[in-house]
């Protein structure tokens, strides 16, 4: 009774967790779209990455061949190559889910109408950049991204181990100097402005490249290290210590775990050793073997 109770509910809990990254990725893209025509085009903005340069070809074609194109198929064209990337080497899911973002974004920022919510410059790239990181921070939090440079970003992290959206950053950057060139200075200056807030929102919020390097003193560390092992499928080093304080013989474990899983490791350490002792360092680099769990 109980093994068919748990195969039926297998299915029903992953049906559960799909329909909300669904949602998530589509109030994503929604919430990016109106960012897009309140924010974005009232400041006259340029939001980096693939959006940015979706609107930047837009500009040229007006100024310069006295035509306009729609944004949609700008911007799903743009994302043609990012999304085969994505499903060649990051996960089918997670570009699939990707998907549902970049789709939602292209057909809601042709048909939104644009509305003025403020006139001032410093607070439509402060606050543009905000939410275009908490949409972009939604897409991440349902295993999936808002698309374009984002999978460039995740790509990176994945195979080099590193947080890269720094580097999509200065991309940006140049895009939006060129864009300098060609149009206006102040607009370039405050759409970095924008893209700057938006990555560190992003810096913030997302942690899965993020390590944190754990030592934790304790009287228990099979029983710990069995923890660590099934919260993160990590190892831990041993190393006997000696508590100076009551001279008493104790365990030192060691070991590296995502930023993204500290809570429940130390949360999970808590309860079986409320006397351990538990120091968290910030890991900037690691080299050897380290498990990451891949994106589905």
């Amino acid at each position: 009774m109980d093994k068919n109770k748990n195969r039926t509910t297998e299915p029903q809990i992953k049906k559960k967790s799909n329909i909300t990254r669904m949602v998530l990725c589509a109030l994503a893209g929604l919430i990016m779209a109106v960012n897009i025509k309140t924010f974005v085009h009232t400041g006259g903005l340029l939001p980096g990455g693939f959006s940015g340069v979706t609107l930047l070809i837009q500009e040229i074609f007006e100024k310069y061949l006295h035509f306009s194109i729609p944004y949609a198929p700008v911007y799903i064209a743009l994302n043609a190559f990012p999304i085969v990337l994505g499903f060649m080497k990051i996960g089918r899911k997670f570009t699939s889910f990707s998907c549902i973002t970049i789709a939602v974004v292209a057909l809601f920022t042709d048909f939104i109408p644009s509305l003025n919510i403020t006139q001032d410059i410093l607070l439509i790239a402060v606050f543009g950049g905000l939410i275009n990181g908490f949409a972009v921070s939604l897409c991440l939090l349902a295993g999936a991204t808002s698309g374009g440079t984002d999978f460039i970003s995740i790509y990176i992290s994945e195979k080099y181990r590193v947080d890269a959206w720094n580097y999509i950053l200065m991309f940006n950057a140049c895009i939006l100097l060129l864009a300098g060139l060609m149009f206006s200075w102040d607009r370039a200056l405050y759409s970095i402005i924008f893209q700057y807030v938006s990555t560190q929102i992003i810096n913030t919020s997302y942690k899965r490249y993020k390590k944190n390097t754990l030592f934790i003193v304790t009287e228990k560390p099979d029983e710990i290290a069995e923890i660590i092992n099934s919260i993160t499928l990590h190892g831990a080093t041993a190393m006997k210590a000696t508590g100076m304080y009551k001279h008493s013989e104790k365990t030192m474990l060691y070991s590296v775990v995502g930023s993204d899983e500290i809570k429940a490791v130390t949360d999970a350490i808590a309860k079986v050793d409320p006397e351990a002792f538990v120091n968290a360092l910030r890991t900037d680099y690691i080299r050897g073997r380290y498990y990451m769990r891949p994106n589905d």
